[in-house]
């Protein structure tokens, strides 16, 4: 293993950079201190062949390689055409200033390793810090691309721009799950979060390498059929009318949901994940929308109803034709404000940076879920007892509504209300850990790479998770509740509980903040999380 990786050894032709051992991890707190993880299963043979897995040892990223010298040059070729376009203006308008700025102005520090759950968990290993794959970028841009420009050198530049240099730098992109944790510390405003996810962008939009399940599977599938779990609009029809049974079935209300009602005043985009893997949460949304007297919708057309938009992780291309799309289903409705459901990175692909997209007639106000839910509790539309809620209960942070966002509090004032024994995880808020499934990596479950997402890149929220119960609560197995209102983080979330045996050791459980709430209504019957059917 190399312990003291250098940069000139990116691009040698080596078997393997680093090599994972779970012995190197940091440590689980209590009831896990002696948790010994499986191995990282290795990558079979006939898959070696023809991809690279020379970083790590794991596999997400299908990265062909090149049968020829000629084929490799080209591949070369191609990858200084896209990093040239990076650093123009026409072609890289939504980021080029932070982007050069962050070229620009590292002073090398390494605080924002420190502040890297995935850098800390690996047992520190150098490709994993923040700034590892920024200073390769750097190094090719003052070598290849601007040699002798205005970009300061503070290093002896003997990168070698070769076919495993490219490789290891697309793989070493996706093992960053793009929080900004680094980006946030860094005394220099240096972004490293936003330079991996333009090294992703290179990738896709000049050389098509990207995830399948990003891509293929995921923007591709949800411009072609409407969604990118495959639900097509008349699916979704049957999906709704489904769920109008399951909350009668659950609650004994008769609640009829609006679809494509026009002029509403509130649209309600889901991440469709939802209706597939968690229905009880967009039930939960229709419960208190009715009984709060909301006058809302969701819509049928294609893309309108599914607010994923994993364009936002790795192709600004993609990124936009499906927020675009968004943006135009809810003007045809005539809709007077987009409401985006428990979903973190839909939040900031139709509100913060759909700020830069959605433009002129398009531009339709939108609000978190997080607002509109503080909106009916805290102003009484909705009639609740804490008590039903009277159990052990933390909060989850999604980094893309609160880092990237700043939405903290109003998640807060909801849960404090009705939740007696809430508590924080520790640190929470803008300072909280990422899941270990952002930036996609939550539906990534090909080759090895889940390991490694429970292993390594969720290590920190499990440890944390742990931490925000006492040992007597834990050992209790009366039930804990994680409330982690975003799809992505609740599926990352699933499977760690699975991996680690969390519900059967102590009763853990997950949810979105939307069933908290209904499950302490007065008007609906007790019991809408149902403890015991969980697992």
């Amino acid at each position: 293993m190399t312990k003291h990786l250098k940069v000139k050894d990116f691009g040698k032709k080596t078997e393997q950079l680093h090599k994972l051992d779970p012995k190197d991890f940091t440590k689980l707190p209590y009831p896990y201190e002696n948790w010994v993880d499986p191995e990282i299963p290795e990558i079979p043979e006939a898959r070696k062949a023809d991809r690279d897995v020379s970083l790590d040892g794991i596999l997400n990223v299908n990265f062909p390689k090149p049968k020829t010298k000629e084929e490799e040059e080209e591949l070369v070729a191609k990858f200084l055409v896209g990093l040239r376009r990076l650093l123009t203006k026409e072609n890289n308008w939504p980021f080029l200033k932070p982007f050069m700025l962050s070229l620009d102005n590292c002073v090398k520090c390494n605080t924002c390793s420190n502040a890297c759950p995935i850098f800390e968990s690996s047992g520190r290993a150098d490709i994993y810090r923040p700034l590892f794959r920024s200073d390769i970028l750097r190094r090719i841009i003052k070598k290849y691309v601007i040699p002798g420009g205005s970009l300061t050198a503070r290093f002896s530049n003997n990168i070698n721009l070769n076919w495993e240099t490219i490789a290891r730098l697309a793989q070493l992109s996706y093992r960053c799950t793009l929080c900004r944790r680094c980006a946030q510390t860094c005394p220099m405003g240096v972004d490293n979060g936003l330079m991996t996810r333009e090294i992703r962008k290179l990738f896709s939009q000049e050389l098509g390498i990207a995830p399948q399940e990003l891509h293929e599977d995921g923007t591709v599938k949800q411009l072609e059929t409407g969604s990118s779990t495959g639900i097509n609009p008349p699916a979704l029809m049957d999906l709704v009318e489904f769920l109008e049974e399951d909350i009668t079935d659950r609650t004994g209300l008769n609640i009829k949901i609006p679809v494509d009602k026009p002029n509403a005043d509130v649209l309600i985009i889901h991440n469709a994940g939802e209706l597939l893997s968690w229905p009880e949460n967009v039930e939960a949304f229709a419960i208190l929308f009715e009984l709060a007297g909301i006058n809302w919708t969701m819509a049928s057309e294609m893309v309108g109803y599914d607010s994923v938009n994993y364009g936002l992780f790795y192709d600004d291309m993609q990124y936009a034709r499906v927020t675009l799309k968004h943006s135009e289903v809810a003007r045809k409705l005539g809709a007077k404000k987009v409401v985006m459901g428990e979903c973190g990175h839909a939040h900031k692909a139709a509100m913060a940076i759909g700020d830069r997209i959605w433009l002129a007639e398009s531009n339709i106000p939108r609000e978190s879920s997080m607002v509109t839910m503080e909106d009916i509790i805290l102003n009484g539309k909705v009639k609740f007892d804490p008590e039903r809620n009277n159990f052990p209960v933390t909060l989850h942070d999604p980094c893309n509504i609160t880092r990237s966002m700043g939405i903290v509090e109003p998640q807060r004032r909801v849960i404090r209300k009705i939740c007696p024994q809430f508590r924080e995880m520790t640190p929470h808020g803008v300072h909280n850990y990422c899941c270990g499934g952002g930036s996609g990596f939550a539906i990534m479950q090909s080759n090895n790479f889940p390991n490694w997402r429970m292993s390594i890149s969720g290590r920190k929220k499990f440890a944390q998770m742990l931490g925000a119960f006492t040992r007597e609560e834990l050992d209790s197995k009366s039930g804990v509740y994680v409330c982690a209102p975003c799809s992505n983080c609740k599926g990352q979330i699933r499977d760690m509980i699975t991996y680690y045996d969390a519900y059967e050791r102590m009763k853990m459980l997950y949810g979105g903040l939307v069933e908290l709430i209904i499950n302490c209504m007065t008007d609906v019957k007790e019991g809408y999380i149902e403890w015991e059917d969980f697992h």
